[in-house]
């Protein structure tokens, strides 16, 4: 395995060409272990991954804590390299219940205190609303972000699931390093008007989903009995007919896969990072296992046939079934 670096953005560091995703490791996938967690946050900096990804609603805070002691008993160097990416913004309440979000700029200052007490950091390295708040204006959110970054408490500026307009609106109130948003082989739209804006202005994509939440990881399987806490049992991607078929696309990448002698996440994640040096996939594994397959995705190579037989396999559009249920779609404004 081969760690290289991708710039993120213009205006942002350098940072692992794979990030780890650490929302699993606290909610919506039912039951993490402890322990596991730490191990594998530990084993992913040892690896060289220096981005690690959260957000502040992860299991109210749990997340950011579950980082902050990996990285307070993590050797020092490694420690000294690991670089923050939190998402704010998404309120909850004492049921596990979720509200709206909250982009004012009081919210912002108020979201980012609590997120440095309970990482135990002085600065946050990427800061971002997780959703646009549609009763405040972009403008507002992104420049309290501005102030925290010109206080030092934040190093750069991120984004996170928001069009081509709000990240023309962004940009020109403030240097944005990156745009975080779903992409993986069964989540494309990306690539028809956000992508070409990101790429016009010089900001990068960390890209979360790239197994499609273990859909196209080779793993899951049609008979899998899911928690009543884990997402995927209320993912319309997950449900009768559309799992079937889409498990019917993980088949067609199995074939490939075999005939190259890697897995299956492999594939899919070693194809979003065939999709440029601007865009960083974030891995979600929850277990060391499941980091050492994914890490060994950067030492596949795929050529013009490989991609063009994984075309074929999956074509944009292939997937049945949005990714979120509807009302949560119409809450978050999500378009695919």
């Amino acid at each position: 395995m081969t760690m290289h670096t991708r710039p993120l953005g213009k205006t942002g560091p350098q940072v692992s060409a794979l990030g780890l995703g650490c929302m699993g490791m606290s909610a919506l996938y039912g039951a993490a272990d402890r322990t596991e967690a730490i191990a594998t946050i530990h084993a992913a900096l040892d690896a060289g991954v220096t981005l690690l990804d959260t957000g502040d609603f992860y299991g109210m805070g749990h997340n950011e804590l579950l980082i902050g002691e990996a990285l307070r008993t993590a050797p020092a160097a490694l420690r000294e390299q690991a670089l923050t990416s939190v998402k704010f913004g998404a309120l909850r309440d004492p049921d596990g219940g979720w509200g709206p979000t909250d982009g004012r700029p009081a919210a912002v200052r108020n979201f980012a205190a609590y997120s440095l007490q309970r990482l135990g950091v002085d600065h946050i390295d990427v800061y971002r609303i997780s959703r646009a708040d549609p009763d405040v204006p972009i403008e507002e959110t992104v420049g309290a972000i501005a102030e925290l970054v010109e206080k030092g408490h934040v190093r750069h500026i991120g984004l996170s699931e928001v069009g081509a307009d709000a990240i023309r609106r962004a940009a020109a109130t403030a240097p944005i390093s990156d745009l975080q948003i779903e992409y993986s082989l069964i989540s494309r739209a990306v690539e028809d008007q956000i992508l070409p804006t990101t790429r016009e202005l010089g900001i990068s994509v960390t890209a979360y989903g790239v197994l499609a939440r273990g859909l196209i990881s080779g793993h899951f399987t049609a008979d899998r009995q899911l928690s009543a806490d884990d997402f995927r049992a209320h993912s319309p991607r997950f449900q009768g007919d559309n799992l079937r078929h889409n498990l019917s696309l993980v088949d067609a990448l199995r074939e490939i896969a075999e005939r190259k002698g890697v897995t299956v996440a492999q594939i899919a994640v070693a194809w979003v990072l065939s999709r440029g040096e601007d865009i960083v996939p974030l891995v979600g594994a929850r277990t060391r296992e499941r980091l050492t397959e994914s890490l060994g995705a950067l030492d596949v190579t795929l050529d013009a046939d490989d991609l063009a037989a994984i075309e074929r396999a999956v074509p944009p559009g292939a997937a049945a079934g949005a990714r979120y249920p509807e009302p949560m779609m119409s809450h978050l404004g999500t378009k695919e």
